[in-house]
């Protein structure tokens, strides 16, 4: 079992692929908390070059909710990773974690029957990427 979920975006650019990414993340009900350049991060921090690399860190807040009602210490898997990375070859890929994968460390029904919930958003999102 994989731990994330995957497609490639050859027609798009980069800045088109995280528009898009968002944009169909708010149609599954999440907003984007969190935007970090990698790249750019890595060039200001330790001065090193690296491929066009972005984390959305997004969030379902009523999903949110309940995995924190049923396991308080949840948020050290929040906020749902979306990444978005340039290839040599030009093309553009959107990656996120499968929120079933994150989740089997934890034993705890309630997040399971979640992570199953979220997973079904989570793939939609990407698959809706064209």
């Amino acid at each position: 079992m994989s731990y994330y979920f995957s497609k490639i975006l050859e027609s798009k650019n980069f800045d088109e692929a995280i528009v898009l990414t968002t944009a169909e993340l708010k149609k599954e009900g999440f907003g984007v908390l969190t935007e970090i350049s990698i790249d750019k991060t890595l060039k200001n921090k330790i001065n090193v070059d690296f491929k066009k690399y972005t984390i959305l860190g997004a969030c379902n807040p009523q999903f949110a909710y309940e995995a924190l009602k049923s396991e308080d210490k949840i948020g050290v898997f929040l906020p749902c990773n979306f990444i978005v990375e340039a290839h040599e070859n030009g093309n553009i890929e959107v990656s996120a974690v499968d929120p079933i994968a994150a989740m089997n460390s934890v034993k705890n029904e309630k997040l399971a029957q979640l992570a199953i919930e979220i997973q079904e958003k989570v793939k939609r999102v990407i698959e809706n990427l064209k």
